[in-house]
């Protein structure tokens, strides 16, 4: 029978990633704040559609805004894990890595009762240890990597590449990624950032880029029995008033199209009912 399900994920960095890197005036970290306006719209909207997302949550949004990561838990979403302070793995030492991997698990217990299933990357940039830290500290999965649009598959640890370009491929392992896509995330198309040496311009048209994303889902009801689309999105940018709206068009359209919507630790149960681990 087929099925295609689409899985809602929210970032909700808050101001962990404006301090991460280094930009605490009051506009940087406002713009941060936003986002719990944000999350206050985003939940008042899966509620209404009886929608169950998963949000992957820095530990230092956990412990400074309690109240309102308390009640994403209560209306049953997921939290999953997405570092402390928003800390990329790869400009951690292996050390750091583990320390920042405790502490947000910890701040997830603080918050929900029990560790956390899934884990997100800051910025989406793993270390050669994470996969290894994350089954040892009892995560099920991923979504951090790229190489499939809408089938998960199994991470590999210990991948080689040598400076002449020979590859040493590592062996999967029993934690499921759960792909993910700078396409589809609201981020790089709708928040606008500059610096002396940089300049991400954003601020797309909200319809085109909503285009994009229905397509991909399309394609993926056209020509997979059975398959699941990954959603990135941040309060903080897509609570913006017209992109409210492009979100709950988003919703209606995967259910005009059949499809289903679920957190990703169900998915991954499901997967891993698909395709056990051996």
């Amino acid at each position: 029978m087929a099925r295609h399900l689409a899985c809602l994920t929210f970032d909700f960095d808050v101001i962990s990633s404006w301090i991460f890197r280094g930009m605490t005036t009051p506009t940087a970290i406002s713009r941060g704040e936003f986002g719990l306006v944000g999350a206050e719209r985003i939940l008042g909207l899966l509620k209404r559609y009886d929608v169950k997302a998963t949000w992957f949550v820095p530990g230092h949004t956990l412990d400074t805004y309690p109240d309102i990561c308390r009640r994403i838990d209560a209306e049953g979403h997921e939290i999953g894990h997405h570092g402390y302070l928003h800390e990329p793995p790869a400009v951690l030492s292996r050390e750091q890595e583990e320390e920042v991997l405790k502490r947000g698990c910890e701040s997830i217990r603080q918050i929900t009762g029990k560790g956390p299933r899934g884990y997100r990357s800051p910025s989406w940039d793993l270390s050669p240890y994470t996969v290894e830290l994350l089954l040892k500290h009892g995560l099920v999965y991923d979504s951090s990597m790229m190489a499939h649009d809408d089938q998960p598959y199994r991470a590999r640890a210990g991948d080689r590449f040598a400076p002449d370009g020979t590859v040493q491929w590592g062996q999967p392992t029993r934690l499921v990624e759960m792909p993910i896509s700078w396409s589809l995330d609201d981020f790089p198309h709708f928040e606008y950032r500059r610096s002396e040496n940089f300049l991400q311009p954003g601020l797309m048209r909200a319809g085109d880029v909503l285009d994009n994303w229905v397509d991909d889902f399309r394609y993926l009801v056209q020509n997979a029995e059975w398959g699941v689309l990954t959603y990135t999105f941040h309060p903080q940018v897509v609570g913006r008033g017209h992109r409210m709206l492009m979100l709950e068009r988003l919703i209606e359209s995967i259910v005009g199209l059949g499809g289903a919507f679920a957190r990703m630790d169900a998915v991954v149960a499901e997967y891993e009912s698909r395709a056990p681990y051996r």
